[in-house]
């Protein structure tokens, strides 16, 4: 149960973030890149490529179980420089500054879901676990 639970939970972590690249960044990478210059991000198309990159292979990663550690690490990163960058809470008022910083901590605790898989990694129904299993003669 225990196997099925953390492989259920892994496609569940990980679908947000495949999700937002191949149905949001990739089909919308024009207005992606301006909305991203608007906020300040530096080379954004740049920026924009490695966040597809950061978030497919993470994604993928976190699902199969393969090197988790560095897919989990991607996607911290994604999430840092997101967090920092579209979620400053502290620069709105009003309504908006609520809607923000909800959105700043929903990405602090998808952090802490990162470091997390970092310190744990992928339990047994993974290809990182089969891959360190004694092979059989």
């Amino acid at each position: 149960m225990q196997a099925a639970s953390s492989l259920l939970a892994r496609i569940m972590i990980a679908t947000i973030f495949l999700m937002s690249a191949v149905g949001n960044k990739i089909p919308k990478f024009d207005s992606v890149t301006e909305y991203m210059a608007a906020e300040g991000v530096p080379m954004p198309q740049v920026a924009l490529v490695g966040a597809i990159v950061f978030l497919i292979a993470g994604s993928l990663s976190v699902i199969a179980g393969f090197k988790i550690r560095i897919g989990a690490a991607l996607l911290l990163v994604f999430l840092a420089l997101a967090t920092y960058f579209f979620h400053d809470f502290w620069t709105f008022e009003g309504q908006e500054q609520q809607t923000q910083m909800i959105q700043f901590m929903k990405n602090l605790s998808l952090m802490g879901t990162m470091v997390f898989l970092m310190a744990n990694g992928a339990g047994q129904l993974s290809l990182d676990a089969k891959l360190a299993a004694p092979k059989s003669e």
